[in-house]
């Protein structure tokens, strides 16, 4: 009955059309896979069984929703309570981000009706198996977080209950995407001999988390500066200078291991190779990990210029990462056998149509939920007892 009685708004902008029109297409060849399999609507073959939908919605898209948790961290762990205002609507990129990871992995996997046989059948050996199950049950847990916010205008009696269950969520929340997120380096620590040793290493999992960590602010300063000009919302300076600190620490800590991990691998003379793979390499850490450093840590993180660059440079710096552990990294030993790959324009459509989708339902949210004025003041330790809670995973 509340649900009736509450009175949803969605305005209509080029923009939305934009978006609505993409969403469709996608919306038609997914209907078309399904029906008639992943030959009829990408250019997969047997030398390249991975492709665009695996980069890009599931490796990409994995580490870009990975702010949720990491916020949750910062709040929660290193409580640091500033950050609270951006909490909710990092907490919605986060669960919309693995909703269409999900999605994607439905439409990537060859047989997708037999999608529920990783819940009955234990692969515990599968490194794809762990990452399955911690992207379903992480989805499904952000799903029951963000049911503190909805409840709030529906279904209210349900909000009491929720805010209860809170502080649990939030830990398991915090927990499963480091499982997740480590394994999908785990996952190419496994290609040994086949993935390009300028990406190869044993220190691939923990180059996975910790890049899955620092893209977050990136993510959340590109997300409120688009919000700022949709919503005339804009966050405070201070809180997004704060996190691109955090981030720029994490970034410190990642170039360290990178260098650490070079010398002892004894792999420099490949990075100045100047060969296409080295200067893949080169503009992956100079421009996405270097650059961002020197950002976070001078005058210009005090900019709102100075912070979108950071984003911009910090966002591109992991999706050069992501696409090269796969194409520039494993190519030359996956073309040996007479195979290529370029993905055919269902599959870009697809990709961009689940970015539309996404993006339609956070314009709908944020316009029907209380998301972005949220100050977000209340403390964890009232959290605990079940007094007050504020969703911020």
């Amino acid at each position: 009955m509340e649900t009736a009685r509450k009175r949803w708004s969605f305005r209509i902008t080029p923009m939305r059309l934009v978006f609505m029109a993409i969403a469709a297409v996608a919306i038609a060849v997914i209907l078309v896979r399904f029906v008639s399999g992943l030959g009829a609507t990408t250019n997969l073959n047997d030398q390249w069984p991975w492709g665009l939908w695996i980069a890009f919605d599931v490796l990409l898209g994995v580490a870009l929703a990975g702010g949720g948790y990491g916020v949750a961290l910062i709040v929660y762990v290193l409580r640091r309570d500033q950050f609270y205002p951006i909490a909710r609507s990092t907490m919605l990129t986060s669960l919309l981000g693995y909703v269409i990871v999900v999605l994607g992995l439905l439409i990537e996997v060859g047989q997708w009706f037999n999608f529920w046989r990783p819940y009955v059948s234990w692969g515990h050996a599968s490194v794809l198996f762990e990452v399955f199950w911690c992207i379903s049950m992480y989805t499904i847990i952000q799903i029951l977080e963000f049911g503190e916010i909805g409840t709030e205008t529906v279904f209210k009696g349900f909000h009491k209950y929720l805010k209860k269950a809170m502080p649990v969520l939030l830990v398991i929340g915090i927990t499963l995407p480091t499982l997740h997120q480590s394994s999908l380096g785990g996952l190419f620590y496994l290609m040994v001999g086949k993935e390009n040793p300028l990406w190869w290493s044993v220190l691939l999992p923990p180059f996975f988390l910790l890049s899955s960590f620092f893209v977050g602010p990136g993510m959340i300063i590109i997300e409120s500066s688009l919000t700022g000009k949709a919503f005339d919302h804009h966050v405070d300076i201070s809180v997004l200078r704060g996190l691109v600190r955090i981030s720029g620490g994490a970034m410190l800590l990642y170039l360290l291991l990178k260098l650490v991990d070079m010398a002892v691998k004894g792999t420099f003379p490949n990075v100045f190779a100047f060969d296409f793979p080295s200067i893949m390499f080169l503009i992956e850490l100079f421009f996405g990990v270097i650059i961002p450093i020197i950002i976070a840590f001078s005058s210009m993180s005090g900019t709102r210029k100075g912070l979108l660059w950071f984003g911009i440079l910090d966002v591109a710096g992991v999706i050069l990462n992501r696409f090269n552990v796969l194409f520039t990294g494993m190519g030359k030993y996956l073309n040996q056998y007479g195979g290529h790959y370029f993905p055919a324009w269902t599959e870009i459509i697809v990709s961009l149509g689940l970015i539309s989708i996404a993006c339609l339902i956070y314009l709908f949210i944020v316009e029907n939920f209380n998301i972005i004025n949220h100050s977000g003041s209340e403390s964890m330790n009232g959290d605990m007892t079940g007094e007050k809670i504020t969703l911020s995973a």
